[in-house]
C-alpha cells in the first residue's frame, strides 16, 4: 500500500504586480504571516526580510515543518512564492493572500505532492 503524500509544494509567479508593492518589506512580511494563518500554518519566528541593495526583496518564514519563501524583482514587476507545508495545509489559500493584495495581472502556479 502507497502512503498519501506527506507534503505539498506549491510554487507562484505572479507577473505584472506594481513595483511599489515589490519594494515594500513591511508588506510583504505582513502578507507571509496573513497566507501562514489563511493556510492553518503556525509560524517559528517572525519573518526574516531582507532588502536588497538592487531594490528586490526576499523573505522567508520558518514554519511547524514547513516554510514560506518570498523573491520579489521589483525592476520586473514580478513576486516569486514558496511554499513547502504538510498536505493537509491549505496552501491555495495562503497564494489567495498574496493574489488579493497583490493583484498580478498573470498568476503561474504549480502544486506538487512531497513525500
Amino acid at each position: 500500500m502507497i502512503a498519501a503524500p506527506a507534503y505539498t509544494h506549491l510554487i507562484a509567479d505572479f507577473i505584472g504586480v506594481p513595483a511599489p508593492l515589490l519594494r515594500d518589506s513591511s508588506l510583504l512580511s505582513g502578507l507571509l504571516i496573513a497566507a501562514a494563518s489563511a493556510a492553518g500554518l503556525n509560524p517559528v519566528f517572525t519573518p526574516v526580510v531582507r532588502q536588497l541593495p538592487n531594490d528586490d526583496v526576499g523573505a522567508v518564514l520558518l514554519l511547524e515543518d514547513c516554510h514560506m519563501v518570498v523573491h520579489a524583482l521589483a525592476r520586473r514587476h514580478l513576486l516569486m512564492l514558496d511554499i513547502f507545508a504538510p498536505a493537509a495545509a491549505d496552501t491555495g489559500k495562503a497564494l489567495d493572500v498574496f493574489a488579493r493584495r497583490l493583484e498580478p495581472r498573470e498568476i503561474y502556479r504549480d502544486t506538487r505532492a512531497r513525500g
